[in-house]
């Protein structure tokens, strides 16, 4: 007992130290005067979002550590590769068709679109969340509505990737932003019917595994997938700017594809040093994401036993009540973290829900697990926001955790704006948001030397900001 109360003191030291007043002095003038201009942004009861927009478009952002290729590139551009490829939309499913030879009588090219105000419209509202809240539509639930747009842009989403890159990378630096680790492509896929209800044990997963490794296609795939990173990642790296990949494996697929998936990224991770994690991805309340959740977590773990030096940010967690029965909000995170060995959890939004909440902040805390904080997505897919919102929970109990864009072409969002609802929802400070940033290099997967170039890189962008606001304020 008297442990608990003292790990509790201690959590509530660090939450209280976060508190501390905005003005408190820092011993340099320039962040002084930035952190009372903060506080003044963010004092009385309607913050000053206009103003803070403009604060946190130009205050450097460290990394984006949440982060979705396909569903961050937008719909515009994507419309530019359809144009390019010679591709159209079909206006009933409004996916891209990419047989040139198919019937086109229902398929509009880009530029009949763009003649068409209300077809292109009517595009956007399913590759995106546009107008989702302001205008009456047929539309499915907001959790589905996000989802399903990846399905649409699929046929486009995976060419011209070094193109999608420079893009990100652009809007990244020009939002203040140097690193990003994104979940790029989908990991390689193998189905093999004869092991889909044989996966249960270690025994079955190791037989699985000496097949897929024995097999050409798997390995193929595995160097094709290792040459498209580096392909399509040519010259996105520079002195100021870094981008690393995640493999994805989907979680509502059968067990044999999402093993071979997860196979097949922990291998590429292990060989290419510009893949830094494996992630798992797709909605968790699906019905196969949950029945196999627990088979999912013990097919990472033994994975991870055999490629120890391959990190995971999982998704886990990306639940809220109502969404699925109680029973299937008490382990995800748990498990996550518990078993497939998690160093990053992405959402953790059924924390409060879980069997042994105050055990696992705890853990975390010690272990110095974050949270990848996605304020947007979680409001339009799960409708939490607010205090009712587990945010303040990981800020009470010391959990670390990072703000992170999920997927801005489909929220039509920025990283930046994250920053902006943090600041105006929460009671917060300049040295806290000025942390966040810095924990977002810290928390990355990259290499040590990288990760140090880009921290001290950071060190001069604050002191360059800070004097600007400084100098604006006189």
């Amino acid at each position: 007992m008297q442990k608990n109360l003292t790990s509790l003191l201690i959590a509530t030291a660090v939450a209280a130290a976060f508190a501390a007043p905005a003005g408190a002095a820092s011993g340099n003038a320039n962040a002084d005067a930035t952190a009372r201009h903060f506080a003044s942004l963010v004092a009385g009861p309607a913050p000053k979002t206009a103003e803070l927009a403009m604060f946190f478009n130009n205050m450097p952002k460290g990394a984006d550590l949440h982060h979705h290729y396909s569903g961050s590139i937008y719909a515009e551009q994507y419309l530019e590769w359809v144009d390019k490829l010679g591709y159209c939309i079909d206006k009933t499913s409004w996916s891209v068709q990419t047989d040139k030879a198919a019937d086109r009588k229902n398929c509009a090219t880009v530029a009949e679109l763009e003649k068409d105000p209300i077809a292109y419209r009517s595009l956007m509202h399913k590759w995106s969340t546009m107008d989702f809240y302001n205008h009456t539509q047929n539309q499915l639930p907001p959790d589905l509505a996000f989802f399903t747009t990846f399905l649409r842009f699929d046929g486009v989403a995976s060419t011209n990737g070094n193109d999608g890159q420079k893009r990100l990378k652009e809007r990244a630096i020009a939002e203040n932003v140097s690193y990003i680790e994104t979940v790029f492509e989908i990991a390689p896929i193998t189905f093999d019917a004869e092991f889909d209800g044989k996966l249960t044990d270690e025994a079955a997963f190791a037989a699985y595994l000496a097949k897929l490794e024995a097999s050409p296609a798997f390995n193929k795939g595995i160097a094709d997938y290792s040459a498209y990173v580096d392909s399509s990642s040519a010259g996105i790296d520079d002195e100021h700017f870094t981008m690393r990949y995640q493999p994805f494996v989907l979680r509502f697929l059968s067990p044999s594809i999402v093993f071979s998936q997860m196979a097949a990224g922990f291998k590429i991770a292990s060989q290419n040093p510009k893949v830094v994690s494996v992630n798992i991805v797709g909605a968790e309340h699906y019905p196969v994401s949950m029945r196999d959740y627990k088979l999912h977590m013990r097919m990472f773990k033994f994975l991870s036993a055999k490629y120890p030096q391959v990190k995971l940010s999982l998704h886990a967690g990306e639940l809220a009540l109502g969404q699925v029965p109680p029973e299937g909000l008490k382990f995800h995170i748990a498990e996550a973290i518990d078993i497939a060995g998690a160093k990053r959890i992405g959402h953790g939004m059924d924390i409060a829900h879980e069997s042994q909440p105050l055990a696992i902040l705890k853990k975390m805390r010690e272990k110095n697990i974050p949270v990848e904080v996605n304020l947007t997505s979680n409001e339009f897919i799960l409708g939490v926001k607010g205090e009712a919102h587990p945010i303040n929970i990981y800020r009470k109990y010391g959990v670390p955790f990072v703000l992170s864009s999920d997927d801005t072409g489909v929220s039509r969002n920025t990283l930046s704006n994250e920053y902006v609802l943090f600041a105006s929802r929460y009671k917060t400070n300049y040295a806290e948001v000025k942390k966040l940033s810095y924990d977002s290099i810290r928390y990355g997967f990259l290499a040590d030397a990288d990760k140090q170039r880009l921290l001290k890189q950071l060190d001069a962008r604050f002191a360059k900001f800070e004097a600007e606001v400084a100098a604006s304020l006189k």
